[in-house]
């Protein structure tokens, strides 16, 4: 098999997700334990650390795998989904997955595949375990791809888990309240494994209140411990005075992820950093923290969060693509105080985007775009549903033509945003 046919062969054997959403998650995990049982249990091969949220989940996964690089440890990196290429998903010390070692990891286990009918998903996770196993990480930052109880990855037992903010997503699988969805999330909470809550936030606190009791982990609500103050903030870094139990921890700690709402994502890395050097024996120092922070997009190779493409007109894109994730990128936007944003907007079929639409500034410029995956909402319609909340903009068949047309529209002094869907930026060519 070349690499592409191997691609092709996972796309059309394995329901995926990101092409067709609810159909390809399995409500179970017996595939996984299945799957790993016949690879020899490579999960219990290295240490791990689990990591889930609604948003912040692949920020911190980042930033934790960027220290602990920076701290001197072989580290493993899980993320989902991809953007451009599917060796992102698997990283060890920040190097993508070889296309090599996927073709021969497919041959492989073809037959077995056949047997098992893993999704696209449970298929990916057994890899990248099998991965870190053979390349003896000392370490692997395990992101959750949805929910908690029964993602795949939720058969590790990890040396901590981090759980960041929860808003409303994928209601239809995790539940339609807060309280709902922490409890699917607090799923990862394993019994006498410290767990580290990144925010309180008053319906779901109670929940990982609850679950940590019941099961005898020790708990962490990072916000209790530390406080930050953003003392500079530009497109590229921001710079944050940390405070732990109100004195001053770190001065002047920089951090090269500009999006204002990495302040919710950054005390929870601390304290998950902070529990393996006080309870688990590892050795972390001031410095690899410092490095790791200022330079985790370099380190770990993350793309996507609030990342400037160019500078005039000033073009950003950001994955965030639900509730919260969609606030936290007007605050930004209105932030750059513009003169206006011309803004590229597409969207999933399985998502409630009439209320993100009921977000969006009337006052923008739209540029209404599908991308090129089944589960992406069409154009024709997203317009529909945009005019009946007073939007109007343009309808684009591509990402491309949207950007293209932003681009032709957009005074120098003027800023493009483009975003909606994790799949909308995947399709930026200078990504």
């Amino acid at each position: 098999m070349t690499y592409q046919e191997c691609l092709d062969y996972l796309y059309q054997q394995l329901p995926m997700y990101q092409r067709i959403g609810n159909a390809a998650f399995k409500k179970s995990l017996d595939n996984i334990i299945a799957l790993c049982e016949a690879m020899g249990q490579p999960q219990h091969q290295f240490k791990s650390i689990h990591v889930a949220g609604t948003n912040g989940k692949g920020s911190s996964s980042h930033m934790l795998a960027a220290v602990l690089q920076e701290a001197g440890y072989k580290i493993g990196l899980y993320t989902s989904p991809h953007l451009k290429s599917f060796t992102e998903r698997v990283r060890v010390n920040g190097q993508e997955l070889p296309q090599a070692y996927l073709i021969s990891f497919v041959e492989q286990h073809k037959a077995l595949f056949e047997s098992i009918k893993p999704s696209f998903f449970e298929m990916t996770v057994a890899l990248a375990f099998k991965y870190f196993a053979e390349e003896q990480v000392e370490v692997a930052v395990i992101e959750v791809g949805l929910g908690g109880r029964l993602d795949s990855t939720n058969i590790i037992t990890p040396e901590v888990s981090l759980i960041t903010n929860i808003s409303f997503d994928h209601q239809s699988m995790l539940g339609y309240t807060i309280g709902a969805i922490a409890a699917e999330k607090a799923g990862i909470i394993k019994p006498q494994v410290p767990a580290v809550i990144s925010m309180r936030q008053p319906e779901a606190e109670e929940v990982f209140i609850a679950k940590a009791a019941e099961v005898g982990a020790p708990l962490y609500f990072a916000q209790d411990q530390y406080t930050l103050e953003v003392t500079e903030g530009t497109l590229q870094r921001q710079v944050f005075q940390v405070f732990r139990h109100g004195s001053l921890y770190l001065q002047n700690l920089e951090l090269d992820l500009a999006g204002g709402y990495q302040k919710y994502n950054l005390p929870g890395v601390l304290q998950v950093l902070e529990v393996l050097r006080e309870q688990k024996g590892y050795t972390i120092s001031e410095t690899a923290i410092r490095n790791g922070l200022a330079h985790a997009k370099s380190i770990t190779g993350l793309k996507g969060r609030w990342q400037v493409l160019q500078q005039s007109p000033l073009t950003i894109c950001d994955t965030g693509h639900n509730e919260d994730g969609i606030r936290q990128i007007l605050l930004g936007l209105e932030q750059l105080l513009p003169k206006q944003v011309h803004l590229v907007f597409g969207a999933v079929n399985d998502k409630d985007v009439t209320k993100i639409l009921q977000m969006l500034p009337p006052k923008y410029n739209y540029y209404f775009c599908q991308a090129n995956i089944p589960r992406a909402l069409p154009v024709q319609e997203l317009v529909q549903k945009a005019e009946t909340v007073g939007l109007t903009g343009e309808a684009y068949q591509t990402v491309a033509e949207a950007i293209a047309a932003a681009k032709a529209n957009a005074a120098p002094d003027e800023v493009i945003f483009i975003g909606g869907s994790t799949f909308v930026v995947a399709e930026i060519d200078e990504l």
